[in-house]
């Protein structure tokens, strides 16, 4: 399932209703519901308490959206097919399968449906006409989020810090945005009194972990429904038809042949000819990088600001996280970097190919680890490689919210104390190599390392080192020798 999103830009709001009516979301600043085609409605303002100063405001609707909710309040009453749940916090794309997802949990747990969608950064195409979307499938609310700040500091830069790469090449992009996602649409759920959360995650795939791990590790008394695990529904066509049935628009979007997960991180691309690892990926698939042999012939050189093992500027510019983020994709995007193709094992068991685009990731990544060869020893690094493999197994297996994985963290943050600095990185069709490196921390001294001799080292005391160090293999072939 591609991740639930929010438009750039907008906060996120919710409010408990407190009728049986309608509740249509305005954006900030909205003088009257956006809907096109709808009926005009009168407005009342409600206000909760607002969540991180985010404004809570609810339009109540009369005429024909009055009588839609009334039938939806009666099948509250008397349940659903599979029982009854009183109101249920959908993760929202307005894609094919969430939009039918609304009318089968009205149907199936006769309850109210809250559409919620978070911006994690996958771009304005993929937001647009969500509120008109939610409300013809027939949800009550749509909750919108802007997470993109915290996903990036909160959830992306502890994994850089740690250096946490899965299976040797994969940068946890989607794995990382699922337990934001899910944590927002907990504090949603309780903003709204909502006794249940649902998601649109296959039974194959590794999301259904992530979101319901998130889920009972933040609020284990809330119900988690499924559908694809319990449905009858099992492909775009029966999708369509039960969409036809429950009066529900179908999405005209373009269908695209590949499944692909976009986020401020990457662009994972899946399906298609990539589900034969024998095939090369065609060029028209990329979307965030061009491709390297069609680069700028002049390579560019970015100087990395880096402060307690995260980025904080670009040459010399301070800007937040997302922002970041966002200017280092751009760039590195430009000169073809970012690129992977990879066959990785899922979590629950099988082998799957995908394609990756992290352009922006990839430069942070590679100035993390050039500063870290200046600021920590030879054993502290050793025991920072073996903890991120570690690190990295439990996000992608969506245990960001376990004890373990925040104990790691709590590691990764007091050794990467020190790494400090700044380090330029020259940019080349598709290649990321270091150019400098500065840290007040380092522990390379040039009156040591130089070849000339000096007070610290004397090169004659590797004489006895040497003979100490190298006893067993003097021993082992003495025995071997018979002397």
């Amino acid at each position: 399932m591609a991740s639930a999103g929010g438009p750039s830009g907008v906060v996120g709001i919710s409010v408990r209703p407190d009728s049986s009516a309608a509740c249509l979301f305005q954006k900030v600043g909205a003088r009257s519901n956006s809907l096109p085609g709808a009926a005009p409605v009168q407005v009342r303002r409600c206000h909760n308490k607002a969540r991180n100063g985010q404004a809570i405001r609810c339009a109540m609707a009369t005429g024909k959206e009055q009588g839609a909710v009334t039938t939806a309040s009666s099948d509250q009453h008397k349940g659903g097919l599979r029982g009854k749940l009183n109101k249920v916090v959908l993760a929202y794309s307005g894609g094919l399968d969430t939009s039918v997802i609304v009318p089968w949990l009205r149907e199936n747990y006769g309850c109210e449906v809250v559409c919620f969608t978070a911006d994690v950064g996958q771009g304005a195409i993929e937001l647009e006409g969500l509120e008109k979307k939610a409300k013809a499938s027939g949800a009550c609310q749509l909750v919108v989020k802007d997470l993109r700040e915290e996903f990036v500091s909160e959830y992306i830069y502890p994994c850089l810090r740690a250096g946490a790469v899965y299976e040797r090449k994969y940068l946890l992009g989607t794995s990382m945005a699922r337990p934001v996602i899910a944590k927002a649409m907990v504090d949603v759920a309780k903003e709204v009194g909502a006794d249940a959360v649902a998601h649109g995650c296959t039974g194959k795939g590794n999301d259904q972990v992530r979101f319901e791990l998130t889920f009972y590790a933040l609020n284990p008394e809330l119900k988690v429904v499924a559908p694809w695990r319990e449905w009858d529904i099992t492909g775009r066509e029966d999708a369509i038809e039960y969409a036809k049935k429950h009066n529900v628009p179908v999405p005209v979007s373009k269908k695209s042949i590949y499944s692909r997960d976009r986020n401020l991180w990457h662009l994972s691309h899946e399906g298609d000819i990539l589900e034969d690892p024998a095939n090369e990926p065609k060029e028209d698939m990329y979307m965030m990088s061009v491709a390297p042999e069609n680069a700028p012939s002049e390579p560019e050189y970015l100087e990395i600001g880096i402060i307690a093992g995260v980025p904080v500027s670009i040459n010399g510019r301070d800007l937040s996280p997302a922002s970041l983020l966002a200017e280092l994709n751009e760039i590195g995007g430009k000169h073809g970097i970012g690129r992977i193709d990879m066959v990785e094992n899922r979590l629950v068991g099988m082998k799957s190919r995908g394609v990756y685009e992290t352009p922006g990731g990839t430069i942070m990544a590679a100035a993390v680890r050039e500063l870290e060869a200046l600021t920590l020893d030879r054993e502290t690094m050793q025991w920072k490689d073996m903890v991120a493999l570690k690190y990295a197994e439990l996000v992608y297996a969506g245990r960001w919210f376990d004890p373990l994985r925040q104990s790691f963290d709590a590691f990764m943050e007091n050794i990467t104390a020190t790494t400090t600095g700044s380090v330029t990185l020259k940019l080349y069709k598709g290649s990321v190599n270091v150019a400098s490196r500065k840290s007040p921390y380092s522990l390379y001294r040039e009156d040591i390392s130089s070849f000339e001799n000096g007070e610290i080292y004397n090169q004659a005391d590797a004489e006895g080192f040497i003979r100490l160090y190298g006893l067993p293999t003097r021993v082992r072939a003495m025995l071997e020798k018979g002397i």
